[in-house]
């Protein structure tokens, strides 16, 4: 949310990956159209994504339907899903011949999102930030444990970000990782330098699960806000309006243009560990491919007696 824009998207699909621009993050939805037709310049036609968040409250979801057919009449080629079910836009999705991955935190909503007919899921462990779900499953027990129920591609998410974890993924049953926390150093993001040098300092306890009174767990940047959140909780407070001022989106969009690390809960999870440069989206990933190739080279010369 409010940085995967069309320069990073397209920085990403032109490295070798696949980026995911967030409708959410424009003021207007011609402000949102504008953005796919720059990434689809900026990537020289090559496909990119388009995520769409499914939310618990209908009219949410309305304000979804404009952006789903807004990437249909763009003719983009992939969308990832995430929150809730996407059952109710698979027909209008799987009609326009889109490829569909949905984001989840359970094997039993993965297998609920596949019956709905989505072709790939991505499945959070507890590691991730933003929201690793209430279950809280390490990514290494979902690695081995979702493909294994799936008959789809699978990507797993939370907490990595090395070469070394991408083999482990792969040899766990996956057939990818997503990087997000590990990425928001990345040149291309628009985020002000002073967010990024923060991210450069922190290692993997400087985060927080908020929002655990509401059953809807948040990993978050430690800072005043989120620890301020947190005392509320310990409080038992369970009036929303009192937690609005620190959630509420606008702080987070601020935080990252000002460089207030402070302000908002920023979605963090504990692959920030491996975010410790600010480099281009092409260098990271090369950084990652080349530590994937030697820690294969490794297993390969390890004696299996």
């Amino acid at each position: 949310m409010w940085l995967a824009d069309a320069n990073y998207v397209g920085a990403v699909v032109n490295a070798g990956g696949m980026g995911f621009i967030t409708p959410r993050s424009f003021p207007t939805v011609d402000d949102y159209r504008a953005q796919l037709h720059k990434c689809r310049e900026i990537t020289e036609g090559k496909p990119f994504g388009v995520n769409i968040y499914v939310s618990a409250r209908p009219e949410a979801n309305e304000e979804l339907a404009v952006f789903l057919d807004v990437a249909i009449e763009e003719k983009v080629e992939f969308v990832e899903t995430a929150g809730f079910s996407p059952k109710a836009f698979m027909p209008k999705i799987k009609d326009a011949g889109i490829t569909v991955i949905h984001k989840c935190t359970t094997l039993r909503h993965a297998q609920s999102a596949v019956r709905a007919g989505v072709d790939a899921i991505t499945i959070l462990g507890a590691e991730a930030g933003g929201h690793p779900g209430m279950e809280m499953i390490g990514g290494i027990v979902q690695g081995a444990v979702v493909p294994e129920g799936l008959d789809v591609p699978v990507v797993l998410a939370g907490g990595l970000g090395t070469g070394r974890q991408l083999i482990a993924a792969l040899a766990l049953g996956a057939d990818g990782i997503l990087l997000g926390s590990r990425m928001t150093v990345a040149e291309e993001i628009w985020a002000d330098e002073k967010y990024k040098q923060r991210i450069k300092e922190i290692s993997q306890s400087d985060t927080r699960i908020v929002m655990s009174v509401f059953n809807d767990n948040s990993r978050v940047l430690d800072n005043a806000t989120s620890r301020a959140v947190n005392e509320l909780e310990e409080q038992g407070i369970t009036d929303f309006e009192q937690y609005r001022p620190f959630v509420q989106g606008p702080n987070q969009r601020e935080a990252y243009a000002t460089g207030d690390f402070d302000r908002g809960t920023l979605s963090m999870g504990q692959s920030a560990a491996f975010a410790t440069e600010i480099a281009s989206v092409e260098k990271i990933f090369d950084d990652i491919l080349n530590d994937a190739i030697v820690a294969r080279d490794r297993l390969a010369g390890l004696d299996p007696n």
